[in-house]
């Protein structure tokens, strides 16, 4: 008796509140998501090339974040369970007032939500488990570039942290709220609480509101606008602290201002419930004016942290391509080391294209010592005759300061570049450049005593390498067609030679070899410091093996096989790995954090919602008796709940906007990764909206299905 009694009810509890049933699910899949991120492909792969970061990703950044996860979604389960016993209290109240005792009552409440907890993690961990493997499978195709693979995987662990988890903070919810419940008289149960009044506020009190939370918003937005990284931090700590005081007296003053200006529309004053619905949704806006203003500041960060994060993957991720780079492996040491274990057996089915790069800077012959052996003065000049009109060399400028970027000139790029590393350029042979363009597929070139080429490495200026090479071939092809000498190298002029293919000198990203000039091995031998020269044994993996076994095994076999050298060594997946570190555990932070911000915000408008209809909900008795049809009843709720989502979803777009463009404008370097993240914006934007209707539509129906409680007979 007392199970069926009790399976019953969990079961019309959830049939009946489709929103709290879905926000169980819900809270589920969020705890699974971040526990099963060891288990995604990515981590995977990178647990094999940065097993330290990961270890501490995993034990440091996750905890802190499920932590944070479990304290949000904690306030869930109680907003969600408080309404739901608000719903059943007059149930409960008749039943201690048919016998039953609070101690039965209470195990009965708590196995009703052990029932629903269970299915509910049942159907969490479910969507958990998909929604895991389809984020695992998307990243693996955005940031893995054929390098990593797509396995099918699900994470006991995580589903077991994940039902206590959630059992626990379900448990502590249903035990508070009964104790809160239990306190009440046997007549509030029964008959509710006596209706409070339902305070609309001063109109001129609201007009004020809004005209100050408008004025504090626009301050706020200014300041994150000009002052973003004023004052280290402080000022945009300031504009935080404004925007959510701007917000909430804003949202307080808004309903007040759209209840006039509907009103003001004579035309639709007596159609249908049109006064009514106005009347409702200025009332409940003006009473929960905190809980909007919690749901706008929360879905702005959704905003702006789905904005980061999709960045973060699409434009970082795009940079992890292998683009110029050639090489696999490159190996410090002792060069007769190096070589010798090299050519060994074991290694050297791994090793093609190897090439010992030998790079130095160029000695000085100048009295003083100190002077650049390198005059550019000729190069410079004619750099500087393509500058923009409205952009001023800065050398003639007090600070001397340049920047570097696709949002820079392609001369003013190539000028900081000759004048910052003007000094003690790097000299590099030929013939080991011209090995590395052997491995690349590329034409070797050919040098004469009195030619250079000024190398620029492709990695530097990302998107603006292309305009800036195009430069420097251009400037170089017509001195070259002019038969004039650019440079000169201890007053010996050198002609520039162009469009010969950049390319990454080694697999070390940490060599941070920007600039250098490529001579012949004469001209190397004669002007370089033999005390500055450093040796770095480049190779591939033979195309076989790739074809065979692809890249990634290779690589890790002969990562395995150079560990015993003792040599310092560097591959590309080890660079590739490290990246990709920095690009995942930023991304997923924020896509997690602000896809969870968007439930708690939506939650928090759906039961705040009909909460507020539960305390008003005989008014629509009233309508019935005065004619009002069931069709008017239901368009005027659901009128109500768009735009109860719509008013802070609104003034959320607006911040969300602003915080965007300063993001923008002070943190990515140029609008080309914002653009091409719009791929993965638009599909953000659309589970975004996914998620909002989900909830509306489900406030909607529970909306609706209590009114139809009600015991009236609408007119036909």
């Amino acid at each position: 008796m007392f199970f069926n009694l009790t399976w019953r009810n969990a079961k019309r509890s959830r049939s009946e509140n489709l929103i709290y049933f879905l926000t169980m699910i819900t809270a589920v899949a969020m705890f699974y998501i971040v526990l099963s991120l060891g288990q995604q492909d990515v981590i995977r792969f990178l647990s094999e090339i940065e097993s330290d970061a990961v270890e501490r990703l995993l034990t440091n950044l996750l905890p802190t974040v499920y932590l944070c996860a479990l304290l949000f979604v904690f306030f869930l389960v109680v907003f969600a369970n408080k309404y739901q016993l608000e719903c059943r209290s007059r149930e409960l109240g008749l039943y201690l007032m048919f016998g039953m005792t609070k101690i039965k009552l209470f195990i009965q409440i708590m196995t009703e939500g052990l029932i629903t907890s269970f299915l509910a993690l049942l159907g969490g961990l479910v969507c958990g488990g998909f929604l895991s493997e389809a984020i695992s499978l998307t990243t693996a195709r955005l940031v893995g570039h054929g390098i990593i693979t797509h396995q099918l995987s699900f994470s006991v662990s995580a589903a077991i942290f994940t039902s206590l988890g959630f059992l626990i903070i379900q448990f502590v919810a249903l035990f508070v709220l009964c104790g809160k419940l239990f306190r009440k008289e046997l007549h509030q149960l029964v008959y509710g609480e006596m209706a409070k009044k339902q305070r609309t506020g001063n109109p001129y009190v609201s007009f004020v509101s809004f005209a100050i939370g408008t004025v504090i918003l626009l301050v706020a937005y200014w300041i994150v606008v000009e002052h973003f990284m004023a004052a280290s931090g402080a000022m945009l700590l300031i504009a935080v602290l404004l925007g959510i005081i701007g917000t909430i007296l804003f949202i307080r003053g808004l309903a007040r201002i759209l209840s006039i200006w509907a009103a003001s529309i004579k035309h639709k004053a007596t159609r249908g419930l049109y006064v009514f619905t106005l009347r409702q949704l200025h009332e409940n806006v003006v009473n929960k004016y905190i809980s909007i203003s919690v749901a706008s500041i929360l879905m702005m960060l959704t905003i702006m942290l789905i904005t980061d994060g999709s960045v973060r993957i699409m434009s970082y991720g795009s940079e992890l391509t292998r683009g110029t780079s050639v090489y696999d492996f490159t190996v410090m040491g002792n060069d007769q080391i190096v070589e010798k274990y090299l050519s060994n057996e074991q290694i050297r089915p791994y090793v093609s294209n190897l090439n010992r790069m030998e790079i130095g800077n160029i000695k000085s012959t100048a009295s003083d010592g100190i002077s650049s052996p390198v005059d550019w003065s000729k190069f410079r000049k004619q750099i500087v005759q393509h500058l923009p009109q409205d952009v001023v060399d800065p050398a003639t400028q007090e600070d001397g300061m340049y920047s570097f970027g696709s949002d820079q000139p392609a001369a003013l790029n190539l000028l900081g570049l000759i004048d910052t590393g003007s000094s003690s350029p790097y000299l590099l042979p030929v013939s080991s450049y011209n090995r590395l363009l052997d491995a690349a597929g590329e034409k070797q070139i050919s040098l004469g005593n009195n030619e250079v080429v000024y190398y620029l490495n492709p990695d530097f200026l990302g998107n603006a390498q292309d305009e800036t090479v195009t430069l420097l071939n251009q400037i170089a092809a017509d001195a070259q067609a002019n038969n004039e000498a650019l440079l000169s190298i201890n007053e010996r002029p050198f002609y520039l030679v162009p469009s010969v293919p950049m390319k990454g000198l080694t697999a070390d990203e940490n060599i941070k070899i920007i600039t250098a000039l490529i001579v012949s091995d004469e001209i190397y031998s004669e002007f370089v410091n033999s005390d500055t020269c450093m040796v770095y044994w480049n190779f591939c993996i033979p195309n076989e093996l790739v074809e065979t076994k692809g890249l990634m095994l290779p690589i890790m076999e002969a990562r395995d096989l150079l560990k015993p050298s003792g040599l310092y060594y560097e591959s590309y997946l080890n660079n590739f790995g490290r990246q990709l570190f920095y690009v995942i555990s930023g991304s997923y932070t924020t896509l997690y954090m602000g896809f969870m911000f968007l439930i708690i915000a939506c939650a928090l408008l759906a039961l705040q919602f009909l909460t507020q209809m539960q305390t008003t909900k005989s008014r629509y008795l009233t309508l019935s008796i005065l004619g009002a049809r069931r069709e008017q009843i239901k368009r005027s709720i659901n009128q109500q709940v768009l735009w109860y989502f719509l008013l802070p979803l609104i003034l959320a777009c607006i911040s969300g906007a602003v915080g965007i463009y300063a993001m923008q404008l002070y943190l990515y370097s140029g609008a080309a990764h914002l653009e091409q993240s719009y791929p993965l914006l638009i599909a953000m934007a659309v589970i975004v909206v996914l998620v909002m209707v989900i909830y509306g539509v489900a406030v909607a129906r529970t909306a609706n299905r209590e009114i139809g409680k009600l015991n009236y007979k609408p007119n036909s």
